[in-house]
This record gives C-alpha cells, structure tokens and sequence, in this order.
C-alpha cells in the first residue's frame, strides 16, 4: 500500500515518459521502499517462517529417524524370525529322523518277535508229531505184537499143517485189512 502512494506521488510530480524512461526519483523511492519492506518483514514475518521452517525441519529428521530405526527393528524382527524357521525347520528335521529311527526299530522288533514266535509253533506242532508219532509208533507196535500173538494162538490151536496155516494168515490179514 505504501509502495502504491509512493508510485502514485512521483507520478504525479509532472514526470511524463514512457515506460522505459529511468526516472532516477522513482528508483529511489522504490529502493526505500523495498528496504522498508524488508525490515517489516524481518521483524514481523522472518521469525514465524524460519521458526516454522526450522519446526518442519526436525520434524522431517524426526520421521526419518523413526523410520530408520523401525526399518532395523523389522530387519531385527525378521532375522528373528528366520532364525526361528530354520530352528523348527532344524527340529522338525530331528523329530523326523527320530521317528523314522524308531519306526524301524519297532519294525525290527516286531518282525524278531514274529520269527520267535513262529519258531515256538514250529517247535511245538514238531514236539506235538513226535509225540503222537511215537504214541501211534507204540499203538501200532502193541497192536502188532498182540497180533501176532493171536495168529500165532489160531496157528497153535490148528493143526500144524502148512497149507492150512497160509489160508488162517491170508484171512487173519483180510479180517486186519477190514479194520
């Protein structure tokens, strides 16, 4: 607003050129005016806009600083959490292994157990045949000594003629035969 009077006063002052005349009145009054201007403003106006320049300022480094030390946090939080996969990883590995080490000892027990098993029934029915293989052995032995005994009676009882005594065998042998 001063700066308009000021302008509007040499104006007036009866000066008629064009535009592109200099004037050496009216660049000193601009001059004043500018320097005028400038102290105003640094009194009333540089303050607030550096303050607030210089507030934007540690605001921003602020942020960035936050922003870098959550940036190392994640990083921190992420090496963690690799650290932590590759360990389950590691474990589950383990626990993998261990089973597969165990299921084949179980395996290895039970086909052991299974061939004991097996040959205690071999060895039983084996002890069972013998034993009824010699309980027939002497029912067979006892039923051919008694026999004998009753051809050797029916050969006694007849007369000793051959001819006779072959047909008494031959039907004693037909009548075992039956039985």
């Amino acid at each position: 607003m001063i700066s308009n009077i000021l302008i509007g006063i040499i104006a007036s002052e009866g000066s008629s050129g064009t535009l592109l005349d200099v004037n050496p009145g009216l660049i000193f009054w601009t001059a004043i005016t500018f320097i005028i201007l400038l102290i105003v403003l640094k009194k009333v106006a540089w303050k607030p806009i550096l303050t607030a320049l210089e507030n934007r300022e540690k605001e921003i480094e602020d942020s960035l600083s936050r922003a870098e030390k959550a940036k190392e946090e994640a990083q921190k939080i992420l090496e963690q959490n690799q650290a932590s996969l590759s360990k389950a990883e590691e474990e589950s590995k383990k626990i993998i292994e261990q089973s597969r080490v165990y299921a084949e000892t179980l395996k290895d027990q039970m086909l052991n157990e299974s061939k004991d098993e097996a040959k205690k029934l071999i060895d039983n029915a084996s002890a069972e045949i013998d034993r009824k293989k010699n309980t027939a052995f002497e029912q067979l032995k006892n039923q051919v000594a008694e026999i004998s005994l009753n051809a050797a009676g029916k050969i006694m009882r007849e007369n000793l003629n051959t001819e006779k005594n072959k047909r008494i065998v031959n039907e004693y042998l037909k009548e075992i035969s039956k039985n």
